[in-house]
């Protein structure tokens, strides 16, 4: 059964010529390795196997985080296979919540359009305090000053947002270069790990299903489910790609099966390289320096050094793409009416969504200064459990709490796509030809919110809180509110601005119901 919401897309030439404004994406920027490499860096490998999986290990106990990728790789495997067959009929830069509308109505789109903002601005900003953080340290080690973690992160935040302006091919050989670089490195220490195996040699105990228990389990999820996004922003570039109908979906199933395979891989080299039975108390103890200290013992002192510093690059890699995801959802949301009209228009010279990159290059600013000042300040309810100052704030707070919001706000714009595809293509009335793309989704939705469900039971042991610590309830409370926040702002668009509300999800659609909204009825 039609929709009535046609989804006939204008001439992008037209459209940018419209009352004068730059209403569309320049497109053909983008080819499969381009768009592969742009999703796969916010993934950011070296940042993952330095940063979250010693954090799995260490602070959530989960020894079988080899295991956990192999699972959820099968489980985002299986929703992209409705998610990508949606790519093929709709090319929008909002991609989620696009998506949403067009399958589960314009008010469910404009909830999800405010919650992936949310979700992914946070994700972007927590990676900038592990970046300071380890800018810091890198000075303090290699020239003996002391610099405060703020001060690169700053200065990394005015760096993004400039590059933010560029033409995103310019864009994406950046991020190709960096992620090619770490990829070969994380590589290398994986083969050096299994070449030099801990005291238990090369045991597959880590992927043992009993290796999953644990109390942090749902924060494990919310974890490694982090590590995989990226390969779902691929429909955001759509718009900017050749081909988008094909390549788009073949970047995205190429994206999580890298994923999977060489983040269990590297999970795997950990626990060899330590031990399955020591994994845990190691990485506890070692924090983030653990990859640092097993390839030093490895592989010397200065493989480790270069391994530093691409740990930095690597991280700026993550935050460029982020940063760029971020603006092409601001760009849509503006194109669509649900931002002022100035987000929906691109620069001029490049074809960015320059004020959407202006809105994140601000969050992030404020953010970083926020947590950065809030270092001298003791909490004011003690209840926090967070003792201050600490010299790992910005990794602990920043990255750990933001990154946490920014997952569980993914995940559930997941789940939501899920059913929105299967929704979609009912009320098509095409559902019996795509009927095992749908139960995939089916059986992805179920999942993907059970993992939600997990990530904020457990919410507190990520923050090492103790039960009833207000942080349980405020950091996933976040995503509650964007999601409240943004299904009553649909509702009020539907009764007070219908025109705006009907064409939420349409993309450059949208042009066309503005172009005939100002055509005069024939007689």
């Amino acid at each position: 059964m039609p929709t009535g919401r046609s989804t006939t897309l204008q001439d992008p030439a037209e459209i940018r010529t419209y009352k004068g404004q730059d209403r569309a994406l320049r497109a053909d920027r983008l080819g499969t390795a381009g768009l592969l490499l742009s999703v796969l860096a916010a993934s950011a490998p070296l940042m993952v196997v330095a940063g979250v999986m010693p954090t799995t290990f260490g602070v959530m106990g989960i020894v079988g985080q080899p295991l956990l990728f192999v699972i959820l790789g099968a489980v985002l495997a299986l929703f992209s296979v409705g998610y990508a067959e949606m790519s093929r009929h709709v090319h929008n830069a909002g991609a989620f919540y696009a998506y949403i509308a067009r399958g589960l109505g314009p008010t469910a789109g404009a909830g999800a359009s405010l919650v992936a903002l949310v979700a992914y601005s946070a994700m972007q900003v927590g990676v900038y305090g592990i970046l300071g953080f380890e800018i810091s340290g890198l000075f303090a080690t290699y020239l003996e000053i002391e610099l405060s973690w703020w001060i690169p992160a700053l200065l990394a935040v005015a760096l993004t947002g400039a590059l933010g302006w560029l033409k995103i091919d310019l864009n994406a050989k950046v991020l190709g270069v960096l992620l090619l670089i770490e990829c070969a490195l994380v590589v290398v220490f994986d083969v050096a790990a299994l070449a030099q195996p801990g005291a238990e040699g090369l045991s597959l105990h880590a992927f043992n299903p009993e290796t999953l228990s644990g109390a942090g389990f749902g924060t494990a999820l919310c974890f490694c489910i982090a590590a995989f996004v990226g390969f779902e922003q691929s429909p955001v570039y759509a718009e900017e790609t050749s081909k988008p109908h094909i390549v788009v979906s073949r970047v995205m199933f190429l994206a999580v099966g890298f994923v999977a395979l060489f983040f269990a891989l590297s999970a795997w080299a950990l626990t060899v390289a330590t031990g399955p039975a020591e994994v845990v108390k190691t990485s506890a103890e070692a924090g983030p320096g653990l990859l640092f200290q097993l390839t030093e013992s490895r592989l010397g002192a200065t493989f480790t050094d270069v391994l530093h510093v691409l740990f930095v690059t690597g991280m700026f890699a993550a935050m460029l793409s982020f940063h760029n995801v971020v603006a092409r959802y601001a760009f849509a949301m503006g194109r669509e009416g649900l931002l002022p009209a100035a987000f929906g228009r691109t620069n001029a010279g490049t074809g960015a969504p320059a004020t959407g990159s202006l809105l994140q290059t601000g969050v992030a600013a404020l953010v970083v200064i926020a947590f950065a000042v809030s270092e001298d300040k003791a909490p004011a309810d003690p209840a926090l459990a967070v003792q201050l100052p600490d010299p790992t704030a910005p990794v602990l707070h920043l990255f750990t709490w933001m990154g946490s919001v920014g997952a569980l706000g993914v995940t559930l714009l997941m789940a939501a796509a899920s059913f929105a595809v299967i929704a979609f293509f009912v009320r098509r009335g095409t559902a019996g030809a795509q009927v095992w793309r749908l139960v995939a989704a089916g059986a992805a939705g179920v999942a993907l919110l059970g993992i939600a469900v997990y990530t904020v039971k457990d919410f507190g042991v990520l923050v090492g809180a103790e039960k009833g610590s207000a942080l349980s309830w405020v950091l996933p409370g976040i995503i509650g509110v964007a999601v409240v926040v943004g299904l009553v702002y649909g509702a009020v668009l539907r009764r007070s601005r219908p025109e705006v509300h009907a064409r939420i999800g349409l993309g450059n659609e949208a042009f066309r119901l503005d172009q005939a909204a100002e055509t005069p009825a024939s007689d």
